[in-house]
């Protein structure tokens, strides 16, 4: 019966393909069932008891090429539009990866601006440590011009001093020496 019913439905369903070409034997392939491939059908037992039946079917070759058409018709516009879907994805992923390499190198360049702003920031405070140091410089240096002004003004001082005080000693003494009674000399 199962045999029937497969025949009856490969030939319902090559008809209906095309009903201009009638089946010719001009090639057949035998398919045999197994156990795992036997389906109990309405006239069958129920699967506990059903005993496997192992029959050849012939098909014709036209048959096997119309529903192999049949096929490939039903399921190649899906598969050929899941390929255009892949592609473009595909396409999208390779923009996506350029975008996100531009990307990362932006924020490689940002990094090295930080570190180029913080380089910046350092030189600006280093450089203002070193203006005060010149200022101080330039300031130790005032301060020892004028230190240096006075101690000479201190020694000329001095020296005056010495000078006055030895000028002053030698007019004493040169006035002792006159005040020092002479003897009258006797002409």
């Amino acid at each position: 019966m199962m045999t029937n019913n497969m025949e009856t439905e490969g030939r319902a369903d090559e008809s209906s393909s095309s009903q201009r070409d009638p089946p010719q034997n001009t090639g057949s392939y035998e398919f045999s069932l197994t156990p795992q491939d036997s389906r109990p059908t309405e006239d069958s037992q129920p699967a506990e008891k059903s005993v496997p039946i192992e029959e050849a079917i012939v098909v014709d070759r036209k048959a096997i090429e119309k529903l192999t058409e049949g096929l490939l018709s039903h399921y190649l516009p899906d598969l050929y539009s899941s390929k255009q879907a892949l592609l473009e994805l595909n396409q999208n992923q390779v923009i996506l990866l350029d975008t996100l390499d531009q990307e990362v190198t932006k924020f490689r360049e940002c990094n090295s601006l930080l570190d180029l702003n913080s380089l910046f920031t350092e030189a600006k405070f280093y450089h203002g440590k070193l203006v005060n140091i010149r200022k101080d410089m330039i300031m130790l240096h005032e301060k020892t011009t004028k230190l240096k002004k006075r101690a000479l003004k201190l020694q000329q001082q001095r020296q005056k001093e010495v000078m006055e005080k030895e000028q002053q000693r030698e007019k004493e003494l040169e006035r002792e020496r006159q005040l020092i009674a002479k003897p009258a000399q006797r002409t």
